[in-house]
């Protein structure tokens, strides 16, 4: 059998996961009664093979109908509970957890992957400790609309759009800034937001939409897009996007984009020894100057 992992105090053991999803059928990310989510179908699996109750924490809760290639969470898994990730004979494997994965995929539906599971460094928050977090934003402007293939994680958009007008609408909203008019309200949450990238791109119908950015605050890339949309059809400006950061609350001048067309595809997290570091930041309320 190999060798149970260490207990790294507390009597538990910090697990990370890189998870897939098709969000098309899912209630979001978080936990909901009475909702199909994402973690609800993971934690009851994962608690079905450790036979004790985890719960998963993830990077980013996804809303209803987003889709994820490179969700990140951690689950806390008691020490007395982990060998029953093990097989009960012994083999050779590449990774300590592969097994762990190789069970999940018999546990859980195939709109629903884990696609690597390894050991927690000290410190390691899933959503805590991030640096960034990068989605992508899919549409078609083609007359048929989407293929078949693609039109669960692609919106397809029935008019014209100006990407060049777009992208210039979109520098000016790239920085720190309060992103208030782009978020849906949540008590004690802060709208202020370091926006790394918000680019477009253009191959034949299709247009991408790379978004990049410390956190995001509820709804706020689909609210970006939605912005954008506005100006690439020709109904507003492209500088009346930067207007928009004075706002102190959520517009209701432009619509939230599709959930479909959203993907998170991925999380960068800082080397080991300076996950702490970053924990502490990020749970600073953050303030414009």
């Amino acid at each position: 059998m190999n060798t149970p992992a260490i207990d790294n105090g507390g009597g538990l053991v910090r697990l990370r996961l890189d998870i897939a999803y098709d969000g098309t059928e899912f209630a979001g990310w978080a936990v909901q009664a009475g909702q199909r989510t994402v973690a609800g179908v993971l934690d009851e699996a994962l608690s079905t093979v450790f036979r004790t109750r985890v719960q998963l924490r993830a990077a980013g809760r996804t809303d209803t109908g987003v889709h994820a290639t490179g969700q990140v969470a951690h689950v806390d898994v008691p020490v007395h509970a982990l060998p029953h990730a093990y097989p009960r004979t012994s083999r050779a494997e590449h990774s300590e957890f592969l097994p762990l994965v190789r069970r999940l995929a018999r546990f859980v539906p195939q709109d629903v992957r884990v696609v690597d599971i390894v050991r927690a460094a000290p410190g390691f928050d899933a959503r805590f400790s991030a640096l960034r977090r990068h989605y992508a934003y899919r549409l078609s402007t083609a007359p048929y609309g989407v293929e078949p293939q693609q039109a669960r994680f692609v919106t397809a958009w029935p008019r014209p759009l100006d990407v060049d007008a777009m992208a210039q609408a979109a520098r000016d909203l790239v920085g720190l800034h309060n992103f208030a008019a782009f978020c849906r309200h949540r008590d004690g949450a802060t709208t202020i937001r370091d926006l790394q990238r918000l680019e477009l791109s253009r191959e034949g119908d299709r247009v991408t939409v790379g978004v990049t950015a410390d956190a995001f605050c509820w709804a706020m890339v689909r609210s970006l897009v939605g912005a954008l949309l506005a100006v690439g059809e020709g109904r507003r400006e492209p500088g009346w996007c930067a207007t928009l950061l004075s706002s102190t609350s959520r517009s209701s001048d432009f619509a939230a984009a599709p959930p479909h067309g959203l993907t998170l595809e991925g999380v960068d997290y800082p080397p080991d020894d300076e996950l702490e570091a970053r924990t502490k930041v990020t749970r600073e309320l953050r303030v414009l100057d």
